[in-house]
Order: C-alpha cells, then structure tokens, then sequence
C-alpha cells in the first residue's frame, strides 16, 4: 500500500526513546521529513543520526513541563524553516500510584504535560494543515482511556481528559481535510513499562523477571508489544489512505481491553 506520505513534514514529540523513536524511524522510512522534539540535545542528535538521509530531518530542544515556551519554540521553528503535515503527540506518563495519596501538583504537572502541550501544538501546527488540506494528529496515550488502570490514579484522570480533547478537537477541524485520532499502547517494552514493573515486583516481593511474565499473561497475546508495532499503526493513521478515519481510540494491546 502506498500510504502517500512522500515528502510530507511531521513533528514528532518525545522522539529520543520508545513509541516516539520507533514512529520518527518509521515515519522517516515512509520519506517524511521529521523534526524531532525532547528536552535532551544529546539524545536528540543521536536518534537524528539514525534517520534516512534521503530526507531533511531536525529537531527542536523543548521541556513539556512549560507549554508556551514549547508552543514558541514550534511557532519560530515553522516561520523559519516549514509548516507539518503531521503532529505526533508523545509524553512520558505521571508517577504510578493511588489516586487517594496523589498530590494536587501531580495533577497539575500531568495535565500542563499532556493537555496543555497537545493543545498549544496543535494550535500551533493546525494553520498550516489546513493551508495544505491535509493534517493528521495522533496522540499517543494509554488503554486507560477505556479501562481505567490500578495504580494509575493521575494518569487515568489526565489520560481521560486527553481522550476527550482529542475526540472534540477531532469534529472541529476534520472539514479541513485534518483528522485527529487516538493510540492506546498496552504494555509495550518502554522504559516507562520497566518502572512499572518494578514497582508491582516490589509490592509483591518477586523479582522484575517473574512479574514481567506474571504480567505477559494479563494480555491473551501473551507478551509485550514492541514500540515499532505501535508505530505502524500510528504511521498508517498519518497516512493518505487513513483519511476517513477520524476521532477514535484505537487499542494497541493484544487484546487485553476487555470493552468495545
């Protein structure tokens, strides 16, 4: 299938590690040109290097933790260099835990990092699709969308938040020829699953090792996605051919949602 992505131009947020590294390498080999964003310089020069060169590819050093300074640092980017076709929505989940012992600034911090930046991104990136009549936005954010997750009292409540965002913004603008659609990652084998891991093999008293294959079963596939899979459908919903499908959760997960 020709996913009719030649020569379109995507930002891809927390692109130095896991899902938002393996979509900048697939998007790349589609031959999108990837402007890449995370707060390490260092790290960012080294997935850089890894890209096609076939391509023009970049990056910009931006810290989640302050959305304008993200959204001005995007705005210079695109007066100076070009516009995307294509917006990649990717941060670090909050800290683990009870929602009960959460702290009010947990929940600040999360929704600044996840709400707030997709909201400035977008805001940021959409003149420009709606110029060229194409935009594809996914943001990538967890099965707790649909089944809130134990222990996962901020991200579940921020997560839902996201969902709803997207799903509104989605209605907004698909007139424009612009869809905005929603990854859901399951497990997958992400410095962010090992911290859980590690977490649950500490209350449990079992090593990382045995808590990782006691988890494997939770999912009727039986293992771990690898960042790459999740990247192939993100790919194809930034794609040509993905153009009618618009404002949906889709579960990467190997089944282990049990709802619709």
């Amino acid at each position: 299938m020709d996913l009719k992505l030649n020569n379109k131009n995507a930002l891809v947020c927390g692109s130095t590690q896991g899902i938002g590294k393996a979509t900048a390498i697939a998007l790349a080999n589609e031959g999108v040109n990837v402007t890449l964003v995370a707060r390490n310089r260092e790290k960012l020069k080294a997935v850089l290097a890894e890209l096609p060169a076939q391509r023009k590819h970049s990056y910009i050093v931006a810290d989640f933790s302050n959305p304008r300074e993200l959204q001005e640092q995007v705005i210079k980017f695109i007066e100076k260099e070009h516009g995307f076709h294509i917006l990649v929505n990717n941060t670090g989940g909050p800290r683990s835990g009870e929602i009960l012992t959460a702290s009010l600034d947990e929940f600040e911090k999360a929704f600044i990092m996840h709400l707030k930046c997709n909201h400035v991104l977008a805001q940021a990136t959409i003149p420009f699709m709606k110029e060229e009549g194409f935009g594809r936005i996914v943001n990538v954010i967890s099965t707790s969308v649909k089944e809130p997750i134990p222990g996962l009292g901020v991200s579940n409540t921020i997560r839902g938040a996201v969902g709803n965002w997207s799903k509104t913004l989605a209605g907004e603008v698909a007139e424009f020829g612009i869809t905005v659609n929603n990854v859901l990652p399951g497990f997958t084998e992400t410095e962010r699953l090992l911290e859980i891991v590690k977490i649950k093999a500490a209350k449990a008293e079992t090593s990382i090792e045995d808590m990782a294959e006691e988890m494997k079963h939770y999912t009727p596939a039986q293992r771990f996605a690898k960042p790459e899979e999740l990247a192939s459908v993100i790919t194809f919903l930034a794609s040509g051919p993905a153009s009618y499908v618009n404002g949906i959760n889709v579960p990467v997960d190997g089944g282990r949602t049990k709802s619709l």
